[in-house]
Parts: C-alpha cells; sequence; structure tokens
C-alpha cells in the first residue's frame, strides 16, 4: 500500500516517462509569477464597504473566471514541459524568463478583451462600464493586435521550448513515441502562434468596424485541437502499438 501522500500526487503520463525531478528553483520561481498574474485578475484588492461596491465587484466574476482559465492552462502547459524533460539549462532559463515576462503583459489585455467580450454578451448586465466609456470603435484593431501579439507570443515560446527538447531527444533518452509527441506538441504550439499573428493581420486588413471579427478566429482552437488530436493522436497510436509488439516480441523471443 502506497503512503497517503503518494496516493494523492498527481500521476504521470502512462505512455510518456518524466525525467523532471524535484521541484527546481526556476518552477517555483515561475509557480509564484502565474500566482502574481493570477492576483492581478483580481477586480479589486480592495473589500467592498457597501453593497452597491459587492455588486459592482461581482460583475467582473464571469470574465475574471474565463481569465484565470486561461492563465491556468498556460501554467498546466508549462508544468507538463517540466516534468517531461526536465531541462535545467541556461537557454531554458532564459525561454523561461521570456515565458512569465510575456505573462504578466499579458494579464491586463487579457482582463481588458473577456471584461468587454462578457459585458457585451449580457448586454451590459456584466459590464461594469457602459461599452462607450470603456473603448471607441478606432481602439478595438489596436486592443485586438496587442491581446494576439501576446497569445502569440506564450505559444512561440513554448514552441522553442519543444523545439530545444526534441533536438536533445538522444540526450534525454525520448523513445519513439516519445519523440513523436515531442514534435507533435511543437506542431501544436506553432500553430497556436500562426493563429495569433493571423488574428493580427485581420484586425489590421478589415475595415475598424468590422477588425472586432478577428476575435472570432480563436474559436478555431477547438476545430483544430480536434483535428489535430484525430490525425496526430491516431500516428502516435500506431508508433505505441508498435513499439509494445517490438517489446512483446522480444520478451517471448
Amino acid at each position: 500500500m502506497k503512503p497517503l501522500i503518494e496516493q494523492h500526487l498527481i500521476p504521470g503520463e502512462k505512455h510518456f516517462r518524466w525525467r523532471g525531478g524535484e521541484i527546481t528553483r526556476l518552477e517555483a520561481f515561475t509557480d509564484a509569477v502565474f500566482a502574481f498574474a493570477v492576483t492581478l485578475l483580481v477586480v479589486s484588492l480592495e473589500v467592498p464597504r457597501t453593497f452597491t461596491e459587492l455588486l459592482t465587484a461581482m460583475k467582473g466574476f464571469v470574465a475574471f473566471a474565463i481569465c484565470f482559465a486561461i492563465l491556468v492552462q498556460v501554467w498546466y502547459e508549462h508544468y507538463i514541459f517540466s516534468r517531461r524533460y526536465g531541462l535545467q539549462t541556461l537557454y531554458t532559463v532564459f525561454l523561461n524568463s521570456v515565458l512569465i515576462f510575456v505573462v504578466l503583459f499579458f494579464v491586463y489585455p487579457l482582463k481588458f478583451l473577456f471584461g468587454l467580450v462578457v459585458g457585451g454578451i449580457s448586454g451590459g448586465l456584466l459590464a461594469t462600464h457602459p461599452l462607450e466609456e470603456t473603448i471607441q470603435p478606432s481602439q478595438v484593431p489596436a486592443l485586438m493586435v496587442i491581446y494576439s501579439l501576446g497569445f502569440s507570443a506564450v505559444f512561440v515560446v513554448f514552441a522553442l521550448l519543444y523545439r530545444y527538447a526534441y533536438g536533445l531527444r538522444k540526450e534525454l533518452g525520448l523513445n519513439e513515441y516519445e519523440s513523436l509527441r515531442t514534435r507533435h506538441a511543437l506542431y501544436n504550439q506553432l500553430a497556436m502562434g500562426m493563429l495569433g499573428l493571423i488574428a493580427i493581420l485581420t484586425a489590421v486588413l478589415l475595415p475598424v468596424r468590422l477588425s472586432g471579427l478577428s476575435g472570432y478566429l480563436y474559436m478555431l482552437i477547438g476545430v483544430y485541437y480536434w483535428i489535430a488530436g484525430s490525425v496526430l493522436g491516431r500516428k502516435e497510436s500506431l508508433v505505441l502499438e508498435q513499439m509494445q509488439a517490438e517489446s512483446a516480441l522480444a520478451v517471448r523471443s
């Protein structure tokens, strides 16, 4: 029977050996920065003194929940990379520093944009300020460019991290399946980075009154991962089955 503390640890991936050991200072620092970024998302650091102030603060809850989920997804992507490869080199320290810098830059555009989106969808019921007082139509393209730059930068950094890990696949002892998963992860990060760049071009090239439509491009994220999961996942399954068959044959012989 496993000790109680081991029973509650997050399990590793079934067919991908995690090479990361104890939590490093770099990971601890990154976690602290992500925690600070979440703090910056809070509607107000000041406790409401009246019920009216409380209601005003609560209007930002939905936007906060969306932004929080996005930041957790970025943190989890970093967590998985760190656990898979356990790389602690000057290059990964540099890229990690760039990542947390971008995340901190990304927080306010993220919060501002989804505050507008949620307020618009709810017909202003969840907006803390009237839309016309928050942003002018001529400023929408710039907002989409700023948000998309941050979005692309995050995934470009992850692409560089996965490219680096793939280049060290022999030194890391990655088997064929793990190498394929690493290469596919690189493809996914590049695809998301390209999506952000396409959104930037769309926001710049469309007429001002239509520039907000560039945000709808991000709905393609789910479509992409569904297609990529089917196509790339099939290749991964075939490689895994082949490796398992070869292993079984070697045991019998």
